[in-house]
């Protein structure tokens, strides 16, 4: 079995497996003629199920032959320009190779010993996007396995700065008089987080959005002094500059203002719109993020690389100390004062991949300019895409996009019932992703049920989306054809 294990023996059987790995999957990408195949749970679940993984095939071909039937052949394909459903991108080649290289070096990015090039490579890419924010040069940041663990560990760097010595905190006070505040439309990971350390239920406190999908600071204003005069502590305020269904930016400066006059740690949940930090044109719709206290970013959504890439990024490096714990068989505290560079003493996680090298990769050959021109492109495609739905009676759409995202809903002339409409806009979207050509998402809007595109593929053409509304009407409409005649 020692055969198996990549070294200096196996190089060239590395090579030989790989190729052939890489060449049944650009076969397939080069084939794929829609998103999905429309594959059942009840047809795909019995052919994994009957597999014996205690009766290994020996076989590099057999293997990839087998994993051909039960993923390959099914996989949802996020590069074909009519998967428009979630934050999933399209991904470089060169975020790709540098996926390939991580992958077989197989550096853990938790010490110095264990990672050397990868820490310093890291730490660069931090500083880069820390320049992108307009942080000054004491900020700092740590790579992160997504939004979700990023949110949570800026939350838990504000509550901790939340304990004595912050505005409004007594040497009594427990946990239980923290207060978060985020918009109604602000990602599920901030109340998770919440409960995840160990925060009471209610204290998320949810402020209302316009019609625009951004919060109102005249409300978070008047929640702000309301938690002042019941003598609880405004722990942070965490604005979202992409929300997930809508694309909405809140009004940084603004909230920035807010955070100061109340003392409370300013959080920008940038997992989406953080593509706007390589924009050649819309940069300005994030201004004032270079206020915030912590940052979110993404880079596997709108900076178009694999999944995971992420970071959580500080103004002042200081406060990562909350996340800091040394162990000595692995960082003890002498290696601070050899300044020997530990990521670890940054991040929730021990073991972590090289995952800045797919990011590093891209910059090496595209440049920041070119990540920002895809962006830019999917930001112009939406806009199109509104107009497209602005104009054609058969559709309500909710709101003009921020950045790439449009939520709308099938409304048929003759059909007043909104039950019955929603039930059509639902048949629809199951409808088109068992045919298979074409993904979308769904999302609920003052309690009624809408469509979703999420545009991230730049070889996505409004022609694409004038065909999939035409596909989900006429989806909608066989529905209702045979509700009536259900009916009758």
């Amino acid at each position: 079995m020692r055969s198996h294990l990549l070294n200096d023996t196996t190089a060239e059987r590395y090579r030989r497996s790989v190729t052939e790995g890489i060449e049944r999957v650009a076969a397939k990408l080069a084939t794929t003629d829609r998103p999905f195949t429309g594959v059942t749970v009840d047809a795909l679940a019995p052919r994994i199920e009957q597999i014996d993984l205690d009766k290994p095939l020996h076989d590099t071909t057999a293997v990839l032959d087998e994993l051909e039937d039960v993923y390959l052949r099914d996989a949802v394909y996020f590069h074909h320009p009519r998967y428009l459903a979630h934050l999933n991108c399209p991904v470089v080649i060169p975020a790709v190779l540098g996926e390939a290289v991580l992958s077989a070096v197989n550096s853990s990015l938790d010490t110095w010993d264990q990672s050397a090039g990868g820490t310093l490579i890291e730490r660069k890419l931090i500083d880069w996007t820390n320049d992108r924010i307009g942080f000054g040069p004491s900020a700092d940041g740590v790579f992160t396995s997504g939004g979700s663990q990023s949110n949570l560990q800026a939350l838990l760097l504000a509550r901790e700065e939340a304990k004595p010595g912050r505005a409004g905190w007594e040497a009594s006070a427990s946990h239980a008089k923290l207060r978060i505040f985020a918009s109604e439309v602000s990602h599920f990971s901030v109340k998770k987080s919440a409960k995840l350390l160990g925060l009471g239920q209610d204290s998320v406190v949810s402020i209302p959005v316009g019609n625009d999908k951004r919060m109102q600071t005249v409300a978070l204003a008047r929640e702000l002094e309301r938690c002042k005069r019941d003598g609880l502590v405004p722990m942070a305020v965490v604005a979202t500059a992409g929300t997930t269904d809508f694309g909405s930016i809140d009004p940084l400066p603004e909230i920035a203002e807010l955070c100061e006059q109340f003392g409370a740690w300013m959080h920008v949940d940038a997992a989406y719109g953080c593509g706007l930090l390589a924009s050649l044109k819309n940069r300005h719709r994030i201004d004032g993020i270079e206020r915030a206290d912590s940052v979110t970013v993404d880079y596997h959504k709108s900076f178009f690389q694999p999944v995971s890439s992420s970071a959580v990024l500080v103004r002042d490096a200081a406060t990562l100390r909350h996340a800091t714990y040394h162990a000595e068989y692995l960082n003890p505290h002498r290696m601070v004062q050899e300044r020997i560079p530990n990521q670890v003493d940054k991040s929730l996680q021990t073991t972590r991949r090289f995952d800045a090298l797919k990011l590093w990769m891209t910059l090496r050959v595209m440049g920041a300019d070119g990540i920002g021109q895809l962006f830019d492109e999917v930001c112009e495609l939406a806009g199109e895409g509104w107009r497209l739905l602005a104009a054609d009676p058969r559709y309500d759409v909710v709101v003009e996009p921020s950045l790439s995202t449009l939520v709308f809903r099938y409304i048929p002339a003759a059909v007043t019932d909104p039950a019955e409409i929603d039930r059509a806009n639902l048949y629809a979207r199951k409808a088109l992703f068992a045919s298979g050509d074409a993904v979308v998402a769904g999302t609920k809007v003052g309690g009624r049920h809408f469509l979703k595109f999420t545009l991230l593929n730049p070889e996505t053409t409004a022609d694409d989306i004038s065909a999939v509304l035409d596909l989900i009407a006429g989806h909608a409409e066989q529905y209702l054809g045979e509700s009536l005649d259900r009916a009758s």
